[in-house]
């Protein structure tokens, strides 16, 4: 492995990163919410324009669609990634002992959740509706609850691996689902007609903000 010179910096601590990355993904996140609370024309153009071509897509390949389907309700749906949140919550405190970190990580996916359902009730935004739906969802549109809770749940769990220092393997094996899970989850809710793009990125970065603040949090515990 090679050594870094001796006068190299050291790096930042991960409460330092996360406290910049916070303060980037709190602007981006109140600008869109406030271009989609104002219904700022050129956003709702691109939406419009992205959800009907998607749509025309969804219903010219059911097969896929179907897959999709599959993938939005059953393997990335909010309850499945709670779900996998409660036994990693078990796990850290049956394995590991570790109470704080274990109630942290519930704390903070609950937390996602609130910020979520209450800007869902606050925007109170339209989702698409088509005369030939593929799929039907609840609740208002902005942000996507798949996309955040996808964010908030993998992106946590990815933290405590590189926190902890597991192997390069698995750090890759994670990463590379997290991140195909993630994107993954995003598409198919724009694909099956149920969210505009701009409440899969509101999710997407409301998301990370939560993860930013989270980490922040633990960091400046320890420190």
């Amino acid at each position: 492995m090679h050594s870094p010179p001796v006068d190299a910096p050291p790096s930042p601590p991960d409460h330092r990163i996360a406290g910049r990355a916070a303060g980037i993904l709190a602007v981006c996140s109140v600008l869109l919410l406030t271009l989609v609370a104002v219904r700022w024309h050129p956003l709702m153009s691109f939406d419009g324009d992205i959800a009907d071509t998607t749509h025309r897509w969804a219903v010219e390949d059911s097969g896929l669609t179907h897959t999709f389907r599959i993938l939005t309700d059953w393997v990335w749906d909010p309850w499945t990634m709670r779900l996998l949140c409660a036994v990693v919550v078990v796990w850290l405190v049956w394995r590991r002992a570790a109470w704080w970190t274990a109630g942290w990580l519930a704390v903070t996916c609950a937390v996602g959740t609130l910020i979520q359902q209450s800007l869902k009730a606050a925007v109170d935004r339209p989702r698409p509706v088509w005369p030939d739906p593929v799929d039907t969802a609840h609740f208002a549109a902005y942000p996507s609850g798949h996309a955040m809770t996808a964010t908030v749940v993998l992106g946590l769990l990815l933290w405590l691996l590189h926190h902890h220092g597991v192997r390069r393997a698995l750090w890759r094996t994670a990463l590379t689902l997290s991140v195909v899970s993630v994107l993954g989850v995003g598409l198919t809710r724009i694909w099956l007609g149920v969210h505009w793009t701009s409440d899969v990125l509101g999710g997407w970065l409301l998301g990370a903000l939560v993860v930013a603040v989270a980490v922040l949090v633990h960091g400046r515990r320890q420190a």
